[in-house]
């Protein structure tokens, strides 16, 4: 599989570099609930889907978040899983969650505040949220595919779909 990074969007400097196919995927130990935290780790051995966005309960996260869960049986015949990933707190997402019957864990990067999308590089300081940024991470922890879109479009799920496509393909010899 080829490496892959698209740029939907520049928000003038404001966020770090976005992490580039090839590399590993930075750990991360976030809440999904209350109760119930995950690690990079506990995704080893098959695909990833890092869905970071800016905000539970604003209409384009609602729309993507919305959007992911209806496509769910097509990340999962490749073996994925898709967590969605805000600075938003558990409690929060809690509550999005239930609202909306997401059937997958959005993940808390609350505190200390952005810290996972910083070492993704999707961090926007000047609004204090992640970017809206996709990655694939393979099953041995490798960022396969980025993209970040301009926060007020929904990305959808093409290029997920390709990039697990692009995944599942044999390796020639």
């Amino acid at each position: 599989m080829s490496n892959q990074t698209e740029h939907g969007s520049s928000n003038g400097g404001q966020t770090q570099d976005l992490l580039q196919p090839g590399r590993p995927a930075p750990d991360f130990n976030l809440r999904a609930k209350p109760d119930e935290s995950f690690s990079l780790a506990d995704f080893r051995g098959r695909p990833l889907i890092l869905a970071f966005y800016p905000a539970d309960w604003s209409p384009v996260c609602g729309d993507q978040m919305a959007l992911y869960n209806q496509v769910l049986p097509e990340f999962e015949r490749y073996g994925a899983a898709i967590v969605g990933i805000s600075v938003d707190g558990p409690w929060c997402h809690l509550a999005f969650a239930n609202d909306r019957n997401l059937r997958f864990p959005l993940l808390s990067d609350f505190e200390p505040k952005g810290e996972m999308a910083r070492q993704y590089g999707v961090y926007d300081y000047a609004k204090g949220t992640s970017e809206r940024a996709l990655f694939v991470v393979d099953g041995e922890g490798v960022i396969r595919w980025s993209y970040v879109s301009p926060s007020e479009v929904n990305p959808g799920a093409d290029g997920i779909l390709r990039a697990l496509e692009a995944l599942a393909e044999p390796t020639p010899a």
